[in-house]
């Protein structure tokens, strides 16, 4: 199957299914499927967790509800690179986190071999350009907004003896035409949604020889609603805002107790607000609270909702059953995760769908693109990787 089946397939089964995904958990006091009802509240609140952390279940929980599902599953499949990780000096990898350091181990290995400048975008402190100058890239010129992390990145690169620069910039607003070069390899791993988009166009001008890239955050740095890069995506009828953007991040490395705790009584307690605001304003639709620092929700709800009330401008009458409202929040948190549970059925179908938009646009500057997962999810779910080669190059 070509890049473009591929894409023509999924786009045509998430217009299908846009019920199930296209809408806002919050927006409902009830499931609003009949169809899965039975199913949905059979679940206990402990399952529902469960499926939600595993991605094989939850496809095997819906297969028998949702028509085609297998289709999906097979659409969303991607090779992965064939992986050996290097090993490194300490001194390389001192202050790097063990998990972000296996990422990056992963991304490297899965990346193809060359000796060309690199070019690193949105690079921090450089760990990734650093390993490429260690494993012998010929030079690597980083590129980061925060000049902070400039210096580090310099100073650690001046004490360990790589053949690195960085340049401090604002790729979004500075002129950023002459830090391309066709004779180099450009590479970002997890640069947020325009940032990305920006480094792909402009590489793509410049017929960069290699693009190596791992896309993250799809919605920053982009309008509300989704402007594909493709021509055959620009065709799509899905019309992308960015929440559905944001439904392609929604899987996550199983977060500590503690933080799921912390989520469970933020949501309660943010519906629970948003059915007294109802039953003072008559208002039924949902309206958002700011987010706010979590240390509110080790307080009381009563003290969250004089907060969120202040937010509003809605003035709180004397005399309110705040209990009575939790309950109610409680009740419709259960409603809610279940909703989420359904729409996470396409998160990964999502963000398929716009990587594919993404290796279609650079297909259509005229480079041979291949799309690969290259470190396992348990690392970081973000695990797409888009590489290009334009086809005068070696």
């Amino acid at each position: 199957m070509t890049l473009a089946e591929q894409f023509s397939e999924l786009d045509s089964f998430l217009m299908r299914n846009r019920q199930y995904w296209q809408c806002t958990a919050f927006d409902f006091d009830a499931l609003p499927w009949p169809e899965l009802q039975g199913p949905l509240n059979n679940l206990t609140d402990e399952q529902v967790a469960q499926l939600d952390s595993n991605e094989e279940q939850l496809y095997q929980f819906f297969q028998p509800h949702i028509k085609q599902l297998e289709q999906l599953i097979r659409l969303c499949e991607l090779p992965t690179a064939n992986l050996t990780r290097s090993d490194y000096p300490f001194w390389l990898s001192n202050g790097i986190k063990g998990r972000k350091f296996q990422q990056l181990q992963d991304f490297v290995a899965a990346l193809p071999s060359s000796t060309k400048p690199v070019l690193e975008w949105c690079a921090g402190k450089g760990h990734l350009g650093r390993m490429l100058a260690f494993n012998g890239a010929k030079s690597v010129h980083s590129i980061e907004l925060q000049s902070q992390l400039c210096e580090q990145g310099q100073h650690s690169a001046k004490q360990q003896g790589l053949a690195m620069h960085f340049s401090q910039a604002d790729v979004l607003k500075d002129d950023i035409t002459d830090f391309f070069k066709a004779d180099m390899h450009a590479v970002a791993l997890h640069a947020c949604g325009g940032l990305h988009q920006a480094f792909m166009q402009q590489a793509s001008v410049a017929k960069v020889s290699k693009i190596s890239f791992s896309p993250c955050c799809y919605h920053l740095f982009t309008p509300d609603n989704y402007l594909a890069m493709s021509t055959l995506a620009q065709q799509s009828l899905l019309n992308l805002t960015h929440r559905d953007l944001k439904l392609a991040l929604q899987e996550m490395v199983t977060a500590p107790s503690r933080i799921a705790k912390v989520r469970n009584t933020e949501v309660a307690w943010r519906l629970g607000f948003d059915a007294l605001r109802k039953s003072i304003t008559n208002e039924q639709h949902y309206v958002s609270v700011p987010s706010v620092n979590k240390a509110v929700f080790s307080d009381s709800f009563k003290s969250f909702c004089a907060w969120a009330a202040d937010k509003k401008s809605l003035k709180l009458p004397q005399g309110i059953d705040y209990n009575k409202f939790l309950l109610v929040g409680q009740a419709r948190m259960k409603v809610t995760d279940r909703i989420e549970l359904v729409r996470h059925v396409f998160r990964r179908a999502i963000e398929v769908w716009l990587v594919l938009d993404r290796a279609l646009y650079l297909q259509q500057q005229g480079y041979q693109v291949s799309i690969k997962t290259f470190c396992a999810k348990q690392l970081t779910p973000r695990n797409i990787l888009i590489l290009a080669n334009y086809p005068s190059s070696n």
